[in-house]
């Protein structure tokens, strides 16, 4: 909901350390991977009760996500880079859920829940990204990106926000999981009547 205003504040210093790296030798891709491992790192940690070390661990992987694209486009901007960053990210988010539901029985439902909610803000956003790619559809408003970036009621933003309120009162991550799931939901039904607006007409040919 806010990603496209908080790009005016995150990525001057984010290109700059992107621009430093780049010229280190030090690829996007490397960026994404080593990113990822951190963030899973997280899931012992949350599992067991640490969920300080497990928060320190998730904003190192949102930096690190952030990082990538800025090495990328002070390098070399690939497919395969944008779809390893999608694939990474999705995964780190269903884990960081997974972990919760490890952590303690009665956060099992909410989180099975929340990971249902996030197949509906995952499929529409890929799918329409599909088709954006079809209809020669582009935007920059997120950064220059190497699939078309859906916007919704919960995006990075709201969804890092939501991870660090489960770490600093993981007694009510329930509450949390549910109302953040109520709010997948919207972004999708959202992104749905988006696609609807923007795709209803026959495809030519």
């Amino acid at each position: 909901m806010f990603d496209a205003a908080l790009r005016k504040v995150i990525d001057p210093p984010l290109n700059a350390a992107g621009t430093l790296l780049a010229r280190g030798g030090i690829s996007a891709n490397m960026v994404t991977i080593a990113g990822f491992v951190i963030g899973m790192a997280a899931i012992p940690f949350i599992g067991t009760g640490f969920y300080l070390p497990a928060l320190f661990l998730i904003l190192v992987n949102r930096l690190f996500d952030g990082l990538d694209g800025a090495v990328a486009r002070h390098s070399l901007l690939t497919d395969f880079g944008g779809y390893l960053d999608i694939v990474c990210d999705f995964i780190f988010y269903a884990g960081i859920v997974f972990a919760f539901a490890i952590a303690g029985e009665g956060n099992r439902l909410p989180a099975a829940f929340l990971i249902f909610s996030f197949m509906g803000t995952a499929s529409t956003f890929l799918t329409y990204a599909i088709m954006a790619e079809k209809h020669r559809i582009s935007t920059d408003i997120r950064g220059r990106k190497s699939l078309y970036y859906l916007g919704g009621f919960t995006e990075g933003g709201e969804t890092i926000l939501a991870m660090m309120l489960m770490c600093l009162l993981p007694d009510y991550f329930p509450v949390i999981a549910y109302i953040f799931g109520a709010m997948c939901w919207v972004t999708t039904g959202s992104r749905v009547y988006a696609a609807w607006l923007t795709f209803r007409k026959p495809s030519a040919g």
